[in-house]
């Protein structure tokens, strides 16, 4: 019975092998729950800032491990560290090493230092920002903190699978990626986060989708000091979900229970569900209960401030440790010796890797100190008169026990305050301290964006070209012509969203393109928009272009949270290491009330910075922008216009080669007298505030349409008209302190355009509520042209 919880794929296990086995895990659960100790202690004496630890997780954990085959793909959260352990996905020197935010990816490669500690991920690309095979290991997915948001991505991951199981045009090209789709993504949640949104969101979608997804609920009975039974119906996740249980007629998902402390049952019950995930794609939940936090939630506060003595003393006897132990001595598995043997193994094994970890730490810091001590001890030399501050604060540098680059960076800093003088000695100090300034910026500020050749800054403009013949249409079939190009020519990109699929969108993008191309390229989803962004954030980083669809703007708000903390993070919290080319789609600005005519372009620009905000002022633009951002590797936002599917546009002769470069306005009104700065649907109120008031007043008027808000002008575009006109106002739908005020900001501050001012600026926004219903709510609630036309009118008379 016991041989057969633990039999491998091909055959079972001798009792040589099974005994080995068994003890590896031993050995392996000991030597994590070390790590969890000693981590603790480390940020208590301030060798590290936070501390949050696995320890209670282990022995469940060790077990999920030998159902990782390569190409599987774990999204998971902060307790995995033996499951990241077991797998080889990562080891306890780089447990210690992101618990000591070392900035070096070859020794912390999840984040390089830029996450707290027991956030993991592997590294899908290599140097030049290129896919590695990632098929030939288990990966990890990059973990995020917010609790559940890591759902809605392992939806897209196994959503992948199901792709590259069934689609005809995956076939062949996408071996990187996937084997004919038999990978199963493993999801891992805290059980108090069940009860978030996205929790729930997911697995309705996977039941539905039916998509290889194995959810672990690792169940403590607590969600840090609330206990369970105010977190979840009936006490329990798994009874709360019992009516999502699988049947061969309505489908599902399969839910399974086991204890965390029973090696065999644990073994056995991932064994037989995961195998049958990854035959059948149905998506289960393994919900894992009497689990222990033997040292609580984090580092910090402490357990015993809100758990009964009662409940301590049950985690003390229940502790999956002491459990396995019991198991191996009870079976005779082996010797009091040689458990005693394994476990000064786990634990030294423990204490090695962290004494290596903080000693790589701190090597390239300590040779910091030395080439200040060298070079500052030169401008002593020199007979500098500061010479005795100087020498007291490098006494102080040296003195640090427990140094860090902030402390090289501010030492030097004051010692050069005091060095007004340009000796040699000064300036080999300044030197040292821009170099080792940039470089710290390198480790701690890069890859925001793409910094491979792939990048979106990097793709060549192709200006649209039109012949004397080119037919006029409406803005939605321009669009239409481009994706049925795009999806003829690229056999990776899919689009799916709120009846995308059979009716081709609510204004008819994608108008008969199911039907050319099947429902597995072209399909609906339901009403949950955060999971929507989910599916693509999995199949973006799988190889695949997803376009996915959000209604309308003003829905973004239920989408924001996993492109402002995943999508948008991604690329930089893994210091390059997993990219996530995602677009998104949605249409917005004008239309009809308080729910379907928002335009919160600040709360956007300001929650993604790390995508590109693409705005276009037509659909042909649009298209060009859709262009550049499939010839990149980087995620992106476009945004049409609600009102602009059915006015009259000509249709390029290049439509599948026109793209427009991102951060370059474009100059679509030339004048003297005034610059207008806008995007969007707000262009044609300004076209028709004058033509109508400023023009036949003689009111000479240059218009710039800035295309992308992220990024924006890099070159400067508005700041040249502004020298030319001295008059600058800003135009848009948002809010007053939306976007029209990051545009001021740009152009002011960041590119000094207040020197060129003859008047004040100004700024002409919606009102500062959401906008009244109908025509005239519309019209008194954002900008019109008689406002546009008299404020310009009143910047000419100053």
């Amino acid at each position: 019975m016991l041989q057969q919880a633990t039999q491998t794929k091909s055959a079972r296990l001798s009792f040589e092998e099974f005994k080995q086995e068994v003890l590896e895990d031993y050995r392996m659960v000991i030597a994590s729950r070390e790590a969890s100790l000693i981590g603790r202690r480390e940020v208590l004496t301030g060798k590290a800032k936070f501390g949050i630890l696995g320890d209670g997780k282990e022995l469940a954990q060790v077990a999920l491990a030998k159902c990782f085959q390569p190409g599987d793909i774990r999204s998971g959260y902060y307790r995995d560290q033996t499951l990241m352990f077991a797998t080889g996905m990562t080891d306890i020197e780089k447990f210690f090493a992101q618990l000591y935010a070392d900035p070096d990816t070859n020794r912390e490669p999840a984040s390089g230092g830029r996450m707290m500690n027991a956030h993991f991920g592997t590294r899908w690309l290599d140097d030049n920002g290129d896919w590695k095979d990632l098929t030939k290991a288990p990966q990890s997915s990059s973990d995020v903190s917010n609790t559940a948001g890591q759902m809605v991505r392992a939806l897209g991951l196994a959503f992948a699978s199901k792709l590259f199981r069934n689609v005809q045009e995956l076939q062949k090209g996408f071996e990187k990626f996937s084997n004919g789709g038999n990978e199963v993504v493993f999801c891992t949640i805290g059980d108090a986060s069940t009860s978030e949104g996205l929790f729930w969101e997911s697995v309705n979608a996977a039941g539905v989708l039916r998509v290889p997804l194995a959810i672990i609920i690792w169940d403590d009975g607590y969600g840090i000091s609330v206990p369970r039974k105010y977190q979840t119906t009936k006490n329990s996740i798994s009874e709360a979900l019992a009516g999502m249980q699988w049947d061969d007629r309505k489908g599902g998902i399969n839910i399974h229970t086991a204890k965390g402390w029973d090696y065999p049952g644990l073994v056995k019950i991932f064994q037989e569900g995961v195998a049958r995930i990854r035959e059948t794609h149905i998506p289960a939940i393994f919900h894992i209960q009497e689990m222990t936090q033997p040292q609580g939630h984090s580092t910090s506060g402490s357990h015993e401030r809100y758990k009964s003595k009662d409940r301590l003393e049950w985690e003390k006897e229940w502790d999956c440790l002491l459990k396995m132990r019991e198991f191996i001595v009870d079976n005779e598995i082996a010797t009091e010796q040689e458990i005693k043997e394994l476990e000064d193994a786990g634990k030294n094994e423990a204490r090695s890797a962290k004494q290596r970890a903080w000693e790589n730490f701190l090597v390239p810091i300590r040779e910091q100190i030395q080439s200040v001590q060298t070079l500052c001890n030169n401008i002593i030399y020199e007979g500098d008169s500061n010479a005795h501050q100087i020498a007291k604060l490098l006494k102080e540098l040296s003195a640090i026990k427990e140094p860090i680059r902030k402390d090289v960076m501010q030492t030097s800093g004051r010692i050069l305050s005091f060095c007004n003088n340009n000796t040699e000695a000064v300036n080999a100090l300044r030197n040292f301290y821009d170099y080792t300034g940039a470089d710290n910026k390198e480790k701690f500020s890069s890859h925001l964006y793409s910094e491979s050749r792939y990048s979106a800054m990097k793709v060549a403009e192709v200006p649209a070209k039109y012949e004397h013949d080119s037919p006029i249409l409406n803005g939605f079939e321009i669009l239409n012509k481009f994706f049925d190009h795009t999806f003829e020519s690229n056999p990776a990109v899919f689009a799916f969203g709120e009846d995308l699929g059979k009716i081709g969108d609510v204004n008819q993008g994608f108008a008969g393109l199911q039907a050319k191309y099947g429902e597995q390229r072209v399909f609906d989803t339901g009403i949950r928009e955060a999971s929507i962004i989910g599916q693509g954030i999995g199949m973006a980083m799988r190889g695949l272009r997803p376009i996915a669809e959000i209604q309308y703007l003003d829905y973004m708000l239920y989408a924001i949270q996993p492109l402002s903390d995943d999508v948008s993070t991604l690329l930089y919290r893994t210091r390059g290491g997993q990219k996530c080319p995602l677009i998104v789609r949605t249409r917005g600005h004008r239309l009809e009330g308080i729910w379907h005519s928002g335009s919160p372009m600040g709360m956007i620009l300001n929650a993604i910075r790390g995508m590109y905000l693409c705005v276009p002022r037509n659909m042909t633009q649009a298209a060009g922008m859709y262009n550049t951002l499939l010839q990149s590797d980087e995620p992106g936002m476009v945004i049409e216009c609600l009102n602009g599917y059915r006015l009259k546009e000509k249709l390029p002769s290049n439509l599948a080669q026109y793209t427009v470069p991102f951060g370059i306005p474009e100059v679509i009104r030339t004048g003297d007298d005034v610059t207008i700065v806008s995007y969007g649907s707000t262009l044609r109120i300004i076209d028709e505030a004058i033509n109508t008031y400023l023009e036949p007043q003689g009111i000479s008027c240059e218009v710039i349409d800035v295309r992308t808000l992220l990024p924006f002008d890099v070159n400067h575009t508005i700041v040249a008209s502004l020298k030319k006109t001295n008059r600058i106002v800003f135009v848009d739908e948002d809010v007053p302190g939306g976007a029209a005020a990051y545009m001021f900001q740009q152009v002011m501050e960041k590119q000094g355009g207040f020197r060129w001012l003859d008047v004040a600026p100004r700024t002409i926004t919606a009102q500062a509520h959401r906008t009244a219903y109908a025509t005239d709510g519309d019209y008194f609630s954002k900008p019109n042209a008689e406002d546009i036309a008299a404020v310009i009118e009143e910047m000419m008379r100053e």
